[in-house]
Order: C-alpha cells, then structure tokens, then sequence
C-alpha cells in the first residue's frame, strides 16, 4: 500500500514507539490520527505535525471510546487504511508474591489493554476499512505489537508475557479473518527499545541491558521500529506475520 495520502490511526501514538511510527508516516504523506490517554503529550505532538494530523484521546478498552475515535477519524479524513496498535502497559510482579499470589485485578488490568484493547481497536478499524475501495486489491493493512517476553517471558512478566503472547496468538487467524476484506494484519515483536519507559532507568542497568543484545550491542531505536512499520505496510505480500526486530536477542531468566 501507498502510504501518501492515506490515513493512519496510531493508538499510543502520543510517546515511544507510537508517537515514532505516528511520525514516520507523517513524513511518508499519510494523514495521522493520534490515539493516546496523554491529552497533553498528544495535542502537542499534533500540533508540531500540522493540519494532517488529529489527536483523540481514547482508551483502547472501551468500545465507546474506539468508536468516537473511528468517528473521528472519518469525520476528519474520510477513511482509514493503516492502524497501528501500539498502545500498552508493563507490569512487573512474579506469581508470588511475599504477601500472596499476584493480584488478580494487576493481571486482569494488564490482559484487558495488552491483549483485549488491541483486539478492541482492530475489530472496530478493521470494519471501518472494509467499507474502503480497494487498491491493488487492499482495502487497509493492520500492525499490531507484541513483545519478546511473548515467547521468553521473565520472571516477573506473568501478566505482560502472557498478554503479548495473545496478541501473537491471533495474528494468523486475524489475518485469516480479515483476508477475504482485503485486509492485512501484522505483529512487530519488539526486544529491548530506548522508550521513554526505559530510558528512566540508571545507566548501569541500561548499559546491562544492552550487553544482552548479540548485535547490536545496544537497545533499539524507535526510528528502526517505525521505519519496519512502513515496510509492513508497503510490502503487499507481508500478511499473518510476527516480525521480531530485537537484535537478535533471546531473554534470559531475568
């Protein structure tokens, strides 16, 4: 798909990975919507990139909210063709604890915006692009995003771990589902990123992180993240895939 021209929603898009690839489709000519619990870090990011670009402030867990958000982005653009499904938390807390199991709530919060969120977002956006004229054939592409603690979860990563690994899960059959729409779905399986959550950490423990990574010895960058989004959506014959970009990286134990 050619992205100038068309129509981006990019959930998370207000910081990190998000507001990267919310950028980098910015520059490739697409209309962004920004979709961000963030008001301040998003209006402003819409600001800097001018009258192509929207925030909405939206929860990716309620259906309200995912509904305004493609109203929204009609009202403002006409269509959507690109969803990018950023948006989601980390959590960190071991099955056990010393006061007891892992709260209940702590790992339902975590499932219901990792995992429920981005199937909520998908759905709703991917109806929104079935009702588009196809190009080549192609009606929208679907980027959603996963970990590698999806595959190597760590020990304290219960909840994360186990919410990426669902969105993992239904890449195959989303793309499958979506196929006769002309749809295609995608999963970024990021490693070790330098986002604004990480790059809060001591630089002892960011320097520890990079020696995890084979090559290179170093954590990500969220313009390599972005830069993979719009191949994904440029490359038409990417559908069903779980892409990692993590330097090779396999996690360890801790």
């Amino acid at each position: 798909m050619n992205i100038n021209g068309k129509t981006a929603i990019v959930t998370g898009g207000a910081s990190g990975l998000g507001e990267a690839t919310a950028i980098r489709f910015h520059e490739a000519g697409a209309n962004v919507v920004i979709a961000d619990l963030n008001e301040e870090l998003g209006t402003a990011l819409a600001q800097k990139l001018g009258s192509r670009a929207r925030f909405v402030k939206t929860d990716v867990t309620s259906e309200d909210d995912v509904k305004a958000l493609c109203a929204a982005a009609a009202e403002r653009f006409g269509a959507v063709h690109i969803l990018a499904n950023v948006a989601g938390i980390g959590t960190i807390a071991k099955t056990l604890g010393k006061e007891g199991p892992l709260s209940l709530n702590a790992f339902r919060k975590t499932i219901e915006i990792n995992l429920i969120g981005t199937f909520n977002v998908l759905s709703n956006v991917a109806w929104m692009m079935s009702k588009n004229e196809p190009e080549n054939d192609e009606r929208g592409v679907i980027i959603n995003v996963a970990s590698v603690a999806g595959y190597e979860g760590q020990i304290g990563q219960i909840a994360y771990a186990s919410s990426k690994a669902g969105v993992i899960g239904m890449t195959i059959t989303a793309a499958r589902d979506l196929s006769s729409n002309g749809i295609r779905v995608c999963t970024i399986v990021p490693g070790t990123f330098m986002t604004p959550m990480v790059s809060i950490l001591p630089e002892p423990a960011l320097q520890s992180l990079a020696k995890q990574v084979p090559f290179p010895q170093r954590l990500g960058d969220p313009v390599e993240f972005a830069s993979l989004a719009q191949h994904i959506v440029e490359n038409g014959y990417l559908n069903g895939e779980c892409i990692r970009i993590d330097g090779a990286i396999r996690m360890g134990m801790r």
